[in-house]
């Protein structure tokens, strides 16, 4: 998230990338899915998502929409490293263990993160081994699919953000859920 505070100083009332959302709304999007993951975690529901929506107050500044977006990264973070690798919670996707709601998080931040980006003519550049381990963790069939392609475009590709050459539209949904329970 750091690579956007260069342009919290522009109006985030943009659209974000090919979303109908504007960046503002986005960036609130991102704090909101990550503090989610973290309260699946804290109470460990098996059939549904804790019932709770975190929104950024209106009058925020981007860098304040941003601040937030990071807060929900931190907590989410916490609870992963403080939740027992045993420990399971609901995800439309699959019941999910700490490391799945990590890289849900991780996703979720990259991809809209990048729209975000976008938004303002820019795109994120993530370290490749981060791209790498979220595509195994939640798209453990992809992998073969995408033998030469860049870990960072096909992440894009797998969340529908980008075409890969030779490759049709990515069906590919997350698999949060441990491989061996």
């Amino acid at each position: 998230m750091s690579g956007l505070l260069p342009v919290t100083d522009r109006d985030w009332s943009v659209r974000a990338g090919t979303l109908e959302w504007d960046c503002w709304h986005t960036a609130e999007h991102i704090g909101d899915c990550l503090l989610s993951y973290a309260w699946q975690l804290a109470v460990q529901p098996t059939t549904r998502y804790v019932r709770a929506v975190a929104t950024a107050e209106k009058d925020a500044s981007p860098a304040e929409v941003l601040e937030f977006a990071v807060t929900g990264g931190r907590v989410l973070a916490a609870m992963v490293r403080t939740s027992p690798a045993h420990v399971r919670a609901f995800h439309p996707a699959g019941t999910a263990d700490p490391e799945g709601f990590a890289a849900l998080g991780c996703n979720e931040a990259l991809l809209h993160g990048n729209d975000i980006a976008q938004g303002f003519g820019l795109s994120l550049d993530p370290p490749r081994d981060v791209c790498r381990r979220i595509l195994s963790r939640l798209y453990p069939q992809a992998p073969g699919e995408l033998p030469d392609a860049d870990p960072w475009a096909s992440l894009l590709w797998t969340g529908g953000r980008a075409s890969l050459p030779g490759r049709s539209e990515s069906r590919w949904r997350p698999h949060p859920a441990p491989l061996t329970s």
